[in-house]
Order: C-alpha cells, then sequence, then structure tokens
C-alpha cells in the first residue's frame, strides 16, 4: 500500500477543504471496508484520506410518520437494519440490509459507504481500470471472462455490475441522498438532493465514476419518505448465503386499486452498471390483477432486453426468476413477504 496523508477533521466544513476537485488524489474514509481493500490492490492509490469519523450527527437515524426516515451516511448496514423504525415500515429494507453481507462486515460497513462502493469486476480490482480496457483499448470483459458481469445496460463500454445490494430496494422506497461541497463562501458548504434513482451512472470514459457524487463531495444523509400503503418484496438469489455477491435481486412495489395493479416499481440489482429499473415488467403488471401467470409475465418482460456476454447467460434465468417471485411475494401470492410479516 503506498503512503498517506491521513486526514480527521470535526467539521463538514473541514472534511469539504481537504478533498480534491478531481478524483484520484484524495478518497474518503467511512467505514474503510471497500477502500482499505481497493488500496492494498493498488486499484486506488490516494495521497491523502480524509475521514468522516468524527463529524458530529453522521451516524444518527431518526424516523417520524410525515417526514419518514432519515440515515446519516456513518451509520452502520447492521444499525439501520436494527433499527426498530426500519423493522416495522420498511421491513424489505431491513432483509436488503441483512442480505448485503457478512456480520462482522455489517457491524462496520456504513450506509454512504455501501452506496458509494466500487464496482467488484475484477478486472477493475486488479488495476485495469473501470472500463477494463487493455493496451488497445479493447474491453477484457468481452475478451476474458464475464461469468458475473452485467446482462442489462451493457452495450459498453461499462460491463461491471452496480454492487450495492441495498440501492435498488432504496429506489424503490423514492429514497434521496443529501450531498455536500464547497459554497460559494469559504467554510459554508453548500448541499443538493438527489433522488437515488438519478444518482447512479454508467460511465462512458476512464476517469468518470459511476455515481453523480463529485470529488469534492461527501454523501452526507440518505432519506426515505413515509412508506404508505405500497407492498414492497425483495428478493436474491445468491450461490450460497454468507459473503456471496448475488446473481441478481429484485425489489418489487405494488400500489393496488381494488384488486388491481395501480402502479408497479420493479428494481432489479447486480444486472447492469446501475441499479436496473425494468419499465418492461412494469408495463406488464399496470392494471392487471396479479396472479402466478401474471408474476410470470412480468419476469420474462423484465428480462426480454437482457443480452449474455458470452458466459453470464445464466444471469438471464436468474433475474427472470428473482422478479417473478418478488411480484409474488409482493402481491401475497407467496408466504414470506415482509410486509405481510410487519403487518403481523
Amino acid at each position: 500500500m503506498n503512503s498517506f496523508e491521513y486526514g480527521a477533521p470535526t467539521s463538514l466544513p473541514e472534511a469539504i477543504s481537504l478533498l480534491s476537485p478531481r478524483w484520484g488524489p484524495t478518497e474518503i474514509l467511512a467505514g474503510g471496508t471497500d477502500l482499505v481493500a481497493l488500496m492494498k490492490d493498488y486499484a486506488v492509490t490516494p495521497r491523502r484520506l480524509v475521514s468522516l469519523k468524527r463529524l458530529p450527527g453522521m451516524g444518527a437515524i431518526a424516523w417520524s410518520p410525515s417526514k419518514g426516515l432519515r440515515v446519516g451516511a456513518l451509520a452502520t448496514l447492521d444499525e439501520l437494519a436494527r433499527h426498530p423504525a426500519v423493522v416495522r415500515h420498511y421491513p424489505a429494507l431491513a432483509q436488503a440490509l441483512g442480505d448485503a453481507a457478512s456480520p462482522q462486515i455489517r457491524n462496520r460497513a456504513t450506509v454512504g459507504g455501501n452506496l458509494c462502493q466500487r464496482p467488484r469486476c475484477w478486472y477493475f480490482r486488479n488495476g485495469y481500470g473501470l472500463l477494463a480496457l487493455d493496451s488497445r483499448k479493447r474491453s477484457l470483459v468481452l475478451l476474458g471472462d464475464n461469468r458475473y458481469h452485467a446482462i442489462l445496460g451493457n452495450g459498453g463500454p461499462a460491463y461491471f455490475v452496480s454492487p450495492s445490494t441495498i440501492a435498488p430496494t432504496l429506489v424503490a422506497l423514492g429514497a434521496r441522498v443529501r450531498v455536500a461541497g464547497p459554497g460559494r463562501s469559504p467554510g459554508l458548504p453548500a448541499s443538493r438532493l438527489i433522488a437515488l434513482e438519478s444518482f447512479y451512472r454508467a460511465p462512458t470514459k476512464e476517469g468518470q465514476r459511476e455515481h453523480a457524487l463529485r470529488p469534492d463531495e461527501v454523501l452526507v444523509e440518505l432519506s426515505v419518505p413515509p412508506p404508505g400503503g405500497s407492498r414492497i418484496a425483495y428478493y436474491e438469489v445468491r450461490q450460497k448465503h454468507g459473503f456471496d455477491w448475488p446473481f441478481a435481486t429484485a425489489t418489487v412495489r405494488l400500489d393496488l386499486a381494488g384488486e388491481k395493479v395501480a402502479s408497479a416499481v420493479v428494481m432489479m440489482g447486480h444486472v447492469a452498471p446501475t441499479p436496473w429499473r425494468s419499465r418492461e415488467a412494469e408495463g406488464a403488471l399496470a392494471g392487471q390483477v396479479p396472479t402466478d401467470a401474471l408474476a410470470a409475465a412480468a419476469g420474462r418482460a423484465a428480462v426480454g432486453p437482457a443480452k449474455s456476454l458470452g458466459q453470464n447467460g445464466y444471469k438471464i434465468a436468474i433475474a427472470q426468476v428473482a422478479v417473478e417471485r418478488a411480484v409474488l411475494l409482493a402481491a401475497g401470492l407467496a408466504a414470506g413477504a415482509p410486509w405481510q410479516e410487519a403487518a403481523s
């Protein structure tokens, strides 16, 4: 690991002042579960780390029926998963949080760090850059082992999958993040709210990141609106429980008018460079009475645009099943839906 400076600011303005206006020279340290591994692998080589651990209030979690959930970026995954308001009012989120990593990691990893973590693409982690290009600017993903890469939104040049397990569920819940950066006056940060659905992006050239955060900005807070009467369910497929990364996840949000689906949100994870919203599946569900056949149709619609890169075609069938089963859970057609458990 290269040597680096360590900054431990005690205020947000001080933290922002220590960041670089361009990516590379500085990195933000929260829980460190991802960043330290990246530095050990020389995938990133910052000259300065800016720790957020001494900033006041950054780990707070608050809930109110009118405003919903507010989560400081330094709250850990375990703290959020166990919070009584999350367990009661956002059970699908609690389930996604509980499945996000091993217990040891959940006790260290922060919400902000999870949302901003870097891709698990082994080409990126071995120093070939986010787009994994060789010396002739050819994609190593397309030329090599792509078993775990994207099946949706994979027209290039980015082929990695968005690594956050909780982000698709939070998008389905209508979450937003507040970020803070330099203001017009020294010592007075400027903040902006970003819908989490708009926070992620697929880079088109090296040097870009996978999110809308600027190099001199800090993700400060996550906010989730009150859940209302929606039925939300989460489903994931992985090889084994523990520290394996999922092959695919699905979060489905249904709003019913009588027996019919008035509106739907279908979010998929670990299948695309961003948390993937399936408008095709949502269209298949809208205005229909939920049945087993409709859930199957939604699953097929969700993977209609999917494309294998050569070795990851199996993920298409897995993603289809994940969406189908999440629809069944959200519609109450299968036992074990988080909203059912919360209601009981």
